[in-house]
C-alpha cells in the first residue's frame, strides 16, 4: 500500500470513530420504558476495534515516514515538522502585517486627536510571507510526491 493511501485511510478511520463517539454518546443513555436506537455496547465495541486497526495504521505510517529519506529535506518525519513550522511562521508573519497595517492611513480628524503608528514594517513582512508560502507550496509539493511513491512500511 502507498503511502498516500494509508493516510486516506487514517483520516477515514479518525472520522468513522469520531462518529462512533458521537453515537455512543447519544445512546449511552435513555428513558425507562424506551429502548435505546442503537447498542451503545456493541458501538463501543466497535470503536475499540477500530482504534487498535487505527493505532497499527499510525505506528505503520510513523515508521515509513521516519526511514523515507527526501533529500535535502531529510526525512519525511523532518520534512513534515519543517513544513508545520513554516505554516506557523506564515501565520505569524500575515497576522503582523495585518495588525501593523494602519487603519484609514493615519487619519485624524483634529489636529488633537494622535495618530496611529506602525511598528512593523508592513510591506517587508508581506513579503516574507509571500516567500514563506512558497517554500510552504515546494515542501509540500516533495512530500505529497513522496507519498505517491512511497510504500508503507510494516
Amino acid at each position: 500500500m502507498k503511502l498516500a493511501k494509508a493516510l486516506a485511510l487514517r483520516a477515514d478511520s479518525r472520522r468513522r470513530v469520531e462518529q462512533l463517539r458521537a453515537r455512543i454518546a447519544a445512546n449511552a443513555q435513555y428513558q425507562e420504558g424506551t429502548e435505546p436506537a442503537e447498542d451503545a455496547g456493541a458501538l463501543l465495541t466497535e470503536a475499540d476495534g477500530l482504534i487498535d486497526q487505527l493505532e497499527v495504521l499510525i505506528r505503520r505510517i510513523n515508521r515509513t515516514n521516519s526511514a523515507t529519506d527526501l533529500g535535502g529535506d531529510g526525512t519525511m518525519t523532518d520534512a513534515l515538522a519543517r513544513r508545520d513550522a513554516l505554516r506557523l511562521r506564515h501565520a505569524v508573519l500575515i497576522n503582523s502585517a495585518d495588525a501593523a497595517a494602519v487603519q484609514g492611513g493615519g487619519y485624524r480628524q483634529l489636529r488633537s486627536e494622535l495618530r496611529q503608528l506602525t511598528a512593523l514594517p508592513v510591506t517587508e513582512l508581506r513579503q516574507r510571507a509571500d516567500q514563506v508560502a512558497r517554500e510552504i507550496r515546494e515542501l509540500d509539493g516533495r512530500i505529497q510526491q513522496a507519498n505517491w511513491t512511497v510504500e508503507l512500511l510494516d
